[in-house]
């Protein structure tokens, strides 16, 4: 009985214990909901697989799939500093269309992106919601990672 009002009181002392200090921690949760860690291949070396929702956002999902079929680059090594040139780059032959965006892949974020990027009319709904999608996933992301974009 002894034993058991001991390993009682030990067990009590720890959930107090982690009650005062796990608030004061201050640790962060990330989401990485449609993120995950890729099996090492021989082929790409990528930091991250991005699975892209199709369904969410079938125009951006196509022309993903149809550039990366002609050619472009599945892997995106992401470069914030350099999306402004990039996009500057990459759109300025192409003209606006209204009640269209102009789409690029890979992305102005994409080292990859720029000049000779494939561009593609979609309209702002699905353009704009799948860029909001893709920055909100690869957020907490540093410049250098290489994220393999998978659409299903």
């Amino acid at each position: 009985m002894m034993k058991k009002g001991i390993h009682l009181l030990a067990a009590v002392t720890i959930l107090i214990v982690l009650a005062v200090i796990l608030p004061k921690l201050n640790l962060e949760t990330v989401d990485v909901t449609g993120v995950s860690k890729p099996e090492a291949t021989a082929s790409e070396d990528v930091d991250y697989k991005l699975y892209f929702p199709a369904d969410r956002y079938p125009e951006t999902a196509k022309h993903i799939e149809d550039a990366i079929a002609a050619g472009e680059p599945q892997v995106c090594t992401i470069d914030r500093d350099g999306a402004e040139e990039n996009r500057k780059d990459s759109l300025k032959d192409v003209p606006t269309k209204k009640g269209y965006d102009r789409d690029e892949w890979p992305m102005a974020m994409c080292a990859e992106g720029g000049e000779g990027a494939d561009i593609e009319y979609i309209t702002p709904s699905d353009n704009r919601g799948a860029g909001a999608w893709v920055s909100n996933k690869l957020d907490e992301f540093p410049d250098g990672t290489r994220v393999e974009f998978i659409v299903r």
